[in-house]
């Protein structure tokens, strides 16, 4: 089962900062995460979801190397290519994998301006070392999943 752990900061880069970190701990092995997203609302009081994961890229991309080969079995593979890549940005655009993207900027409505969140999603991980290294940065914890006691501990190395 995997938690849901949400970090509100003061600014805008902060949360960029932490992602990268954990993203740094997941290539180690300290972290396993499904989901990780960066919700900044800049002076303009708009919401914008900074995804690692773009998945209408990514399907067009799979689309188009299907659609060209069965193109190729029907002699046009570049037709097949643009229809795959269509077919493929489309179905990517629609999937929705992780954390819920209205939920993400229903809650960064809320937010001042100026300042972002870190949604993350974690699968499993080693909390002694994560939260060691989490210690320089300095957020408040908006909303989890986690036991009281592992939330309790979060929010003392976060908000002190």
């Amino acid at each position: 089962m995997s938690n849901l752990v949400v970090v509100g900061f003061d600014d805008e880069s902060t949360a960029f900062a932490m992602r990268d970190e954990l993203v740094k701990m997941q290539k180690e092995y300290l972290i396993e995460m499904e989901d990780v997203v960066v919700v900044t609302k800049d002076q303009k009081n708009k919401v914008k979801l900074h995804q690692t994961l773009n998945l209408t890229a990514s399907g067009a991309v799979g689309g188009s190397f299907w659609g060209m080969l069965i193109g190729f079995l029907f002699l046009n593979p570049l037709a097949g290519a643009a229809i795959g890549a269509g077919a493929g940005a489309l179905s990517g655009k629609l999937s929705d994998i992780g954390i819920n993207d209205k939920f993400m900027k229903g809650l960064g409505e809320t937010f001042t301006p100026g300042t972002s969140a870190l949604f993350v999603l974690v699968r499993k991980s080693t909390p002694d070392k994560v939260l060691d290294r989490l210690q320089g940065f300095k957020g408040k914890v908006l909303q989890t999943s986690l036991t009281k006691d592992r939330e309790e501990e979060l929010r003392k190395v976060l908000e002190c």
